[in-house]
């Protein structure tokens, strides 16, 4: 009812995990929805596939589809209020969510880490911001009503502007990992200023928020962390990590899952980028490890942890996609440079 963007939604029976704030709906009695309320970024992802799927079937007619009494076009404008409502930054002219690492789902002060709750940190960091502006593009691109193409044409220059300057750090060429609006989280003696956040990076430059030269800078930058981590790829979530035990679980230890794990579904974005820009050489050779490993271990996995250990699903749909789509760039590339 408030225009959130849920992650998911199964049969109530099928629902049995502890989740603080499950979602139902009369439109889907015997369902019930969820979503790790952390993040914020399910809002834009959904714009995200409205417009690729768009793009590709040149179907349009998807905006006007009307569901429970709304059509998918009003809808999205919803989702986009409630951001601007309910996860938007007035001093700092951004949105924030919860403190997590990077793009993560995971917070570091409670056992669960998937719900913002009184043991939240509020922050704003660079793949909210990035992924929002990408959004705008899409809603741009996707409506003929000339106020609201203004509008997000507005918005996107606004929260775009707001970007370059809060978070990017001149002089470390790189963007801060957070603003805290309250407090932070991060232990004494640990400098957070100096972790590098790839996958927010990547999204960042997809947002066009970097230039040519500045782009070429953080691809040097993820190509020593992987050298300085001893991981596999530029699929390096960040570098350097958090501290022992910072976070809970299994992420208390470093280069496990999003606290250093090699993620494939954001380093290949990272490759994409890199081709869309003309960085082809680079992309071709930082490809390598990612297409290597998906040969060797016959799968499509989640992350990879120190060493190449593939963890997590093995049939994870986000690695083989990215891949895919930066294989056809490569290709596309090769045509039109015979």
């Amino acid at each position: 009812p408030n225009d959130e963007m849920i992650d998911g939604y199964v049969l109530k029976t099928d629902f049995n995990w502890g989740d603080d704030h499950p979602y139902y709906s009369d439109a889907a009695p015997d369902h019930v929805a969820f979503k790790n309320t952390v993040e914020t970024d399910q809002e834009s992802s959904l714009i995200h596939i409205v417009g690729k799927y768009i793009r590709k079937t040149g179907d349009s007619s998807i905006l006007n589809e009307t569901v429970a009494g709304r059509t998918v076009y009003q809808r999205m404008v919803g989702m986009i209020d409630y951001l601007m409502r309910e996860r938007y930054n007035e001093q700092y002219g951004l949105l924030y969510g919860a403190m997590t690492a990077d793009w993560g789902d995971v917070q570091p002060n409670d056992d669960f880490g998937c719900d913002m709750n009184e043991l939240s940190d509020p922050a704003i960091d660079v793949y909210d911001n990035a992924m929002f502006i990408i959004a705008l593009n899409y809603m741009d691109e996707m409506t003929t009503n000339e106020a609201d193409k203004i509008r997000w044409k507005e918005l996107r220059q606004h929260i775009a502007g707001n970007v370059r300057k809060h978070l990017w750090d001149t002089e470390r060429q790189k963007f801060i990992p957070h603003i805290y609006i309250e407090n932070s989280p991060v232990p004494e003696g640990f400098n957070e200023l100096d972790v590098h956040y790839h996958g927010g990076t990547a999204i960042a430059i997809e947002a066009g928020l970097l230039s040519p030269e500045e782009i070429a800078t953080v691809n040097a930058q993820m190509v020593e962390n992987v050298r300085l981590s001893g991981m596999p790829s530029i699929g390096l979530t960040l570098y350097p990590t958090y501290p022992d035990n910072f976070f809970r679980g299994g992420m208390a230890k470093p280069y496990i899952y999003q606290n250093g794990g090699d993620w494939t579904w954001f380093g290949g974005r990272m490759i994409q980028q890199l081709i869309a820009h003309g960085m082809t050489k680079e992309a071709y050779e930082e490809v390598r490890p990612m297409i290597d490993r998906v040969i060797k271990n016959k799968g499509f996995y989640e992350w990879y942890g120190m060493g190449g250990v593939p963890s997590g699903s093995g049939h994870f749909k986000g690695s083989a996609g990215v891949l895919a789509k930066a294989i056809e760039m490569f290709n596309e590339w090769a045509e039109e440079n015979k």
